[in-house]
């Protein structure tokens, strides 16, 4: 089992950045890809990004592909998201999630286990 904990949201003005961390326990982190996720209010939860194990391969959604940037370092435990350029739009609750299947996965229920998120909100 691993429990996540993600950091680093707050409010930040169109065209800014912030960094998102997701810190896991356990001594398996390096057996799960990782997504991030992320719910505006009224929506449904959707995929923003997700790194596999080794971290050699990412995938992103189309609406942050060149803004957002997943990483991981598996010596800490910690997958990050870069995320550059925000627009109001990615006004959202932020998730981390974690998945022991070997392909990387888009789909929410795919995933194993989440962190309780963190909310980033961008002012126009």
């Amino acid at each position: 089992q691993v429990q996540l904990v993600e950091s680093g949201g707050g409010l930040v003005q169109a065209g800014g950045s912030l960094r998102l961390s997701c810190a896991a326990s356990g001594r398996t982190f390096s057996s799960y890809n990782m997504g991030w996720f992320r719910r505006a209010p009224g929506k449904e939860r959707e995929f923003v990004a997700a790194i596999r194990r080794s971290g050699g391969t990412t995938y992103y959604a189309d609406f942050v592909k060149g803004r957002f940037t997943v990483s991981r370092d598996n010596a800490k435990n910690t997958v990050y998201l870069q995320m550059n350029s925000l627009k109001p739009e990615d006004t959202a609750v932020y998730y981390c999630a974690a998945d022991l299947n070997i392909l990387l996965s888009t789909t929410p229920r795919q995933y194993d286990y989440w962190g309780q998120g963190t909310q980033v909100t961008v002012s126009s």
